[in-house]
């Protein structure tokens, strides 16, 4: 007999619907009570469906296909044999889908749909990296909440971010989808882009559950490489990798994503000791593990699976609960189980951590309460997200360099010449990873300026191109460096201008996934027209949009003004602009070394002492340095100007317990415009049972200050700011000497020293 959602499952959640004020423990109890339950009615085969997810493969709204892949996948959701689907997406399609799981399966096990919601849906905020830059976790988690609310509304309730990888190296395209180079700030962005997900009650159809990927390590691929190997020590495994995965957990995310690349000669996916080792017992997580895209069958490809079948196998006993889209989960497992290679109790754990998300959704409640049309058109592009993302979009801008106070620029009296292809792109600032959003929605900085202009002339010349072609999310770009077209036309416009606005960088789709660059200075033509334009007229403000950090030794020489802006999504323009004429004062800071040269990378401000520590004013060779650069960064970690001067005295440390410190400090704006900074506070443990970094960030706060104002900040330090990890994993905290750095940034602070 056909057991259907309502007459079989629905019976579950009578009990909570009757009595909503069940607390957490008590809902967790009935949850697991009812997961086991329907387990107990699933054959194996309707098991292994749950572990198989499909990306979208037709037109849901259509004719179905009588024959084909999509036809048998067709049949595989209406036998209970998907667990999910990626990319499908919209209140239509996804109702069409989930009615045949509901509907049509033997025991109507609701899908769970997933997608990239990466950095918005259909309003798009800043990139990951850019959002970082803010040090805002409010603003960062507000930004994830109306990711939610968006996707939600078109019948999503799975997004595979956020991305909590640390990475060191900016030729890695995939920079732009972290929060950088820092594993305390990494750890602290994490949290709040996973509560902002996932809310305070995930049942709601307003909240979706929130994945931290990609474990473990991805960042820290050879070459800043695209897949490719990772070859790192325990020591960074667990103080610098892991930290932001174990913030996610911490902070109750649901899923975590396999990463792609081998760590110590075995792939991630089949990775034994970091899923069921560290993840599932040691952390105890109790989420699901799904796989990345045909990451399984990649095992055969890494010369640790023999086929599909083996790696299927390797696999599920090493804890990845789902696979997505390489298919040989569907096609082994049954066999597996049955012929004893793999145990069916390994199955029933990874089904019942799925089963449970599910539950947990309140999919099982209502499979179709993300499903409202009508909510759909009030929500996507509504306005009321305007003020959080464009608040957002301003505070993640740099200013990296400010000579003479050429910025703020004066609203009157002024001729404003604007160059470069990127100014007037109103596709490019949505940025890589916003999948959903449509083509020609973000507004352009040319259409900002405008906008905050008052009396002053504007004229806007494109110059030569900087992509060739329509540009496509799945195809490499083919970037100009031969069509100087434009050039004569904007060397005589800069002669006239009284300011000249370059706005330069890289185009939206040259980072994220399988976009690493083995250059990073300014693609194709554009340094030789900033420095053709800097010979006729160097009042120049170049404005970066970008993913990554890059090389601008030139500019930093020569160019007044550099803004980094970034790829700040929808408002991008209105959000450069008024930081440009001064409306709001920036207030960003780093969170990537910029490198001097590209020779630097990967490059860091937490790296370890050495036995030959490099000393400019030293002669001798035989010390840690190149011959032909310095070693330090041309921006440091936590960089970033202001239009008004802040000043650190009077630091202070005391000891307030046997395990803590207390740091005070003195902050005054002495400028004259009203500001805000970040206070970063650093830790140096002088000796300890292993080598510890020149310099760790351990805590920041962010302070408005009125001119002339003067706040004192105090911070405490505890055991959990000031211990470590062991290469084994073991927590530790010494007593010893401690070295506190309190300043601006990683490379400006006021220090002093305390012994515990």
């Amino acid at each position: 007999m056909k057991l259907t959602l309502m007459g079989f499952v629905g019976i579950f959640f009578i009990a909570c619907q009757q009595n909503p004020s069940l607390n957490s423990a008590s809902r967790d109890i009935e949850i697991n009570q009812k997961v086991e339950e329907l387990l107990s009615k699933m054959t194996l085969e309707e098991k292994v469906g749950q572990m198989n997810q499909y990306s979208g493969f037709m037109d849901f709204t259509g004719p179905e296909p009588d024959k084909g892949q999509a036809a048998s996948k067709l049949e595989h959701i209406k036998k209970g044999w998907v667990g999910s689907m990626l990319n499908v997406h919209g209140v239509e399609n996804v109702k069409a889908v989930q009615k045949m799981a509901v509907e049509e399966s033997r025991l109507g096990i609701p899908l769970i749909f997933g997608f990239d919601v990466i950095h918005g849906y259909k309003t798009i905020s800043p990139i990951p990296l850019a959002e970082s830059a803010s040090w805002d976790l409010k603003a960062i988690k507000r930004s994830a909440e109306i990711a939610a609310e968006e996707a939600s509304s078109a019948g999503i309730n799975w997004t595979f971010a956020p991305m909590v990888d640390i990475s060191r190296d900016a030729r890695w395209g995939r920079v732009m989808e972290g929060a950088g180079e820092d594993p305390f700030l990494g750890s602290k962005i994490a949290k709040a882009r996973v509560e902002g997900f996932q809310g305070n009650d995930l049942s709601s159809p307003h909240t979706i559950a929130a994945t931290a990927k990609h474990f473990a390590a991805y960042g820290f691929g050879d070459a800043g490489r695209e897949y490719n190997t990772v070859d790192i020590g325990t020591t960074t495994l667990y103080n610098t990798v892991l930290p932001p995965f174990k913030a996610a957990v911490d902070a109750d995310v649901k899923t975590f994503m396999n990463a792609f690349n081998v760590l110590n000669g075995i792939p991630a996916t089949g990775d034994e000791f970091i899923l069921r080792d560290i993840l599932k017992s040691h952390w105890n997580f109790n989420g699901f593990v799904v796989s990345d895209w045909d990451s399984v069958g990649e095992m055969v490809n890494h010369g640790y699976a023999f086929d599909g079948r083996d790696a299927a196998k390797k696999a599920v006993k090493a804890g990845t609960d789902m696979d997505m889209e390489s298919y040989h989960f569907i096609e082994e497992l049954v066999s597996l189980v049955d012929n004893g290679e793999v145990e069916e109790k390994s199955i029933d754990d990874a089904v019942s951590r799925i089963l449970r998300v599910k539950f947990e959704l309140g999919l099982f409640d209502d499979p179709y309460q993300y499903l409202s049309s009508d909510r759909e058109k009030q929500t996507v592009y509504n306005s009321k997200f305007k003020e959080d993302v464009l608040g957002l979009a301003k505070k993640s801008i740099v200013l990296l360099k400010n000579d003479n106070q050429l910025l703020p620029l004066s609203k009157e009296n002024q001729s404003i010449l604007i160059v470069g292809e990127l100014a007037n792109d109103k596709t490019s600032p949505l940025g890589s990873w916003r999948i959903a959003a449509e083509e020609e929605t973000a507004i352009s900085l040319v259409e900002g300026m405008k906008t905050y202009n008052s009396n002053n002339k504007i004229k806007y010349v494109q110059g030569p191109k900087l992509v060739n072609g329509d540009p496509k999310f799945i195809k490499q770009l083919k970037i100009n460096t031969t069509d100087r077209a434009g050039f004569t036309e904007v060397i005589q416009s800069a002669k006239d201008a009284d300011v000249v606005i370059m706005n330069l960088g890289e185009h939206g789709l040259q980072s994220g996934e399988g976009r690493s660059r083995a250059e990073i200075g300014l693609p194709g033509l554009q340094q030789e027209l900033l420095e053709a334009v800097y010979i006729v007229n160097p009042n120049i403000v170049l404005v970066l949009q970008n993913g990554r950090p890059l090389t601008l030794n030139w500019a930093d020489k020569h160019i007044p003004a550099i803004v980094e802006a970034w790829q700040l999504g929808t408002y991008s323009g209105l959000a450069i602009a008024e930081v440009l004429f001064g409306d709001y004062n920036p207030s960003g800071k780093l969170t990537m070394s910029f490198p001097r040269s590209l020779g630097q990378l990967p490059l860091y401000y937490n790296e370890l002492p050495t036995g030959r520590p490099n000393n400019p004013k030293q002669e001798d060779v035989f010390r840690s340095h190149y011959i032909d650069e310095e070693n330090s960064p041309l921006y440091a970690f936590g960089h970033g100007l202001s239009y008004t001067h802040f000043e650190y005295s009077n630091l202070k440390l005391s000891q307030t317990a046997s395990k803590s410190i207390q740091v005070s400090i003195d902050i005054k704006n002495t400028g004259k415009y009203l500001g805000t900074e970040t206070v970063q506070v650093y830790v140096r443990d002088k000796v300890a049972q292993i080598s510890r970094p020149v310099k760790e960030l351990k805590a920041f706060e962010q302070i408005e200050l009125k001119p002339n104002q003067q706040k004192t900040i105090d911070i405490q330090l505890t055991e959990k700011e000031l211990g470590y990890y062991l290469p084994n994993g073991d927590w530790i905290f010494e007593n010893g000497e401690f070295e506190i750095f309190v300043g601006t940034s990683s490379s400006e602070t006021l220090s002093e020293k305390i012994s515990i």
